[in-house]
């Protein structure tokens, strides 16, 4: 911990995390609801007697917590745990909303913001700038592009961008750089086409995905994400091509 460092509620900080300046941890959620409530909340412990927050946050070990960073505990209305995996980096200004869940090697760029009750999985980058709506998940591997509004779900190994963020190829950079083979990223590719650069119903769309995947578990992890999206997941900048370049397709 270096100076100015606040760590209120119930927080949990792993081994080997860093908190630069002006970083502040498990401080009382920006939800007016729990000021508005807060005798009920009293009597069910999320403030204790002097009135302080009382809510969980739960963050890894190895993290790099840039200055003024913010992240937020859990409530009531939501998982009521915030937590962070190990091996991310927050860079300055950044910000984790209550109940949220981030998970290992994430890089918030600059300013990025991901609101309550969001889910960031694995080895997501969010550019400087970036906001990730309410409710919002962000699957493995996205690339979000600086300045983007995240107000649908990003499937894994994308990259989205836009405000609001549209679906732009498929994530090729970062996957070839994570060590992923050129058969594996040739599959990713081919089921973002049949999904999202292909007409017609999206659970006819499904179907034909999953019959060419096969049972393959990166085809089943995109194909699963999709299903179970309960905001809607972004639309393709351009149905009739997943990119400009060619270094993007399938």
């Amino acid at each position: 911990m270096h100076s100015h460092v606040v760590l209120d509620g119930d927080t949990v900080v792993g081994p080997r995390t860093e908190m630069f300046p002006f970083v502040v941890l498990g401080v009382r959620p920006q939800d007016k609801k729990l000021r508005a409530n807060e005798a009920a909340l009293r009597q069910e412990g999320w403030f204790d007697e002097d009135g302080n927050w009382c809510g969980k946050l739960r963050i890894g070990s190895d993290n790099e917590i840039r200055e003024s960073v913010t992240i937020h505990g859990g409530t009531p209305y939501g998982r009521g745990v915030t937590t962070v995996g190990d091996r991310n980096m927050f860079l300055a200004g950044s910000h984790v909303g209550h109940d949220a869940s981030v998970g290992n090697d994430c890089v918030f760029t600059n300013g990025a913001m991901a609101a309550g009750h969001t889910q960031i999985q694995d080895r997501v980058i969010l550019g400087g700038m970036t906001g990730v709506h309410q409710f919002a998940r962000s699957g493995r591997f996205v690339m979000v592009g600086g300045g983007s509004m995240l107000s649908q779900d990003a499937p894994p190994f994308a990259l989205v961008q836009g405000d609001r963020a549209r679906l732009i190829a498929v994530n090729t950079i970062g996957l070839k750089r994570s060590g992923f083979t050129i058969e594996q990223v040739a599959l990713i590719k081919r089921v973002y086409r049949m999904l999202f650069w292909r007409a017609g119903r999206l659970e006819d769309r499904v179907g034909e995905a999953r019959a060419f995947g096969r049972g393959d578990p990166l085809a089943e992890e995109i194909l699963t994400f999709v299903e179970n999206s309960e905001r809607g997941v972004c639309s393709p900048r351009d149905r009739s091509s997943p990119a400009d370049d060619t270094e993007s397709r399938p």
